[in-house]
């Protein structure tokens, strides 16, 4: 007598709530970091560059490690991928809070949270999901994952604050370490089968997936207008608490602001994956870049009081990362989700090019002419390429794909 195959417990609900959980735990805990740059650089010494190259350089680590920490997920499950880097993350938080040279706070801070973060973090688990969840509810379930991950950086910037301020930003990091470990059993829903099951094609060989992508103009289209979005985040992220107090304002204000970005973005990311369902994912991403040039431009035209600060927090906050879910979305249609971690770890190093740049840019720029304005004005620049870059791509799947939807018919 047959024995009834056993259910998989990994549902796509199931898969979803764990991996917008994780987002949460690990982009809340990175969304704090530049809280971190005034006292550490206080504590020891240290001028905004140190501080600045340190994330800089976490950004490209992660950007890096992202295509190879993709492609293993791919061809092996994304749960051994997400437990390696989860202890990566918790132990650069353990060195970090122990710092005492620049570059040991560039170790830690930069190359161990940077490769960690490439295998817990947003490619990885949108990976697991997408191949978990049906094609019409995919630009959905990511702005599901997106905006839970908001949800922990708006929770965590506003607790981080009280903390450093309550107990000292030693504390506080090694505080965060302890909760990076919830990432260990959050992995174990993202698990796969080893080869993905019966319904998932055979792996295509690396070189006929990167041959497939490389030549295609939109997926280089969506590379480049995709590390402008790096470029704002990490330098804002980053900049932005230290430049409010230079201002006058104080240093709450800065992490109010923060916060603000991380609440706002739960609308903005799931009012993306929504509209990426039912709209051109390309052309929303145009509208995205025009309206960070503008909000952009006014945070720095109009005069600087603490009302204006959290308004720009929030506008932002609605445009943050609302490229996340269509700029995948956009990799997925075009390839399918077979290849999705690697290929979206390629658009992604591309993102922490922009990152690196604009966290290192941030401080030194600053060090060289005392104010972040070169910077400021070099996001709006960057906004307006970057919707102009995204004008010609089109949302045609590969003829792979085409091929076996005809053949399906």
């Amino acid at each position: 007598m047959d024995t009834p195959a056993r259910r998989d417990w990994r549902t796509p609900a199931v898969t979803l709530a764990a991996g917008a959980l994780l987002l949460a735990v690990s982009l809340g805990i990175r969304h704090t970091f530049g809280l971190f740059l005034a006292p550490m650089s206080q504590a020891h010494g240290w001028t905004r560059e140190v501080f600045a190259f340190a994330i800089a350089l976490q950004n490209l680590a992660w950007g890096v490690a992202q295509p190879f920490a993709g492609r293993i997920a791919d061809r092996y499950g994304s749960g051994r991928v997400i437990v390696g880097g989860a202890f990566l993350y918790v132990l650069g938080l353990v060195l970090m809070a122990l710092s005492r040279t620049g570059t040991l706070l560039a170790l830690s801070a930069g190359l161990l949270i940077g490769i960690g973060l490439s295998g817990a973090s947003i490619t990885v688990v949108f990976g697991a999901v997408l191949r978990k969840t049906p094609p019409g509810r995919r630009s959905f379930a990511m702005g599901v994952a997106m905006s839970v991950g908001s949800l922990g950086q708006f929770v965590m910037l506003p607790a981080a604050l009280t903390a450093i301020q309550s107990v000292g930003w030693m504390t506080t990091l090694l505080s965060l370490a302890v909760l990076g470990l919830l990432m260990f059993p959050l992995a174990a829903p993202l698990s796969e089968a080893r080869g993905g099951g019966a319904s998932r094609p055979a792996p295509m060989p690396l070189r006929a997936v990167l041959g497939e992508a490389l030549s295609l103009p939109g997926f280089w289209l969506l590379c480049l207008g995709f590390f402008v979005c790096g470029f704002h985040v990490v330098f804002i992220a980053t900049h932005l608490p230290a430049y409010l107090t230079d201002r006058g304002l104080g240093p709450s204000t800065g992490a109010a602001v923060l916060a603000l970005v991380g609440l706002f973005n739960i609308a903005g990311t799931y009012t993306a994956g929504v509209l990426g369902g039912r709209r051109s994912k390309p052309g929303l991403l145009v509208a995205l870049y025009l309206l960070r040039a503008l909000v952009l431009s006014a945070f720095v035209l109009v005069p600087l009081t603490e009302g204006s600060a959290y308004v720009f927090g929030a506008a932002m906050g609605l445009l943050w990362l609302s490229t996340v879910p269509l700029t995948n979305g956009t990799v997925a249609t075009l390839f399918g989700v077979e290849n999705l971690a690697l290929l979206g770890g390629i658009v992604f190093f591309f993102h922490q090019v922009g990152a690196f740049l604009g966290g290192w840019l941030g401080g030194r720029l600053f060090v060289l002419t005392g104010s972040y304005d070169v910077v400021w004005w070099m996001s709006v620049a960057l906004a307006v390429v970057a919707a102009l870059l995204n004008i010609p791509i089109r949302e045609t799947p590969v003829a792979r794909l085409r091929d076996r939807t005809e053949g399906a018919v």
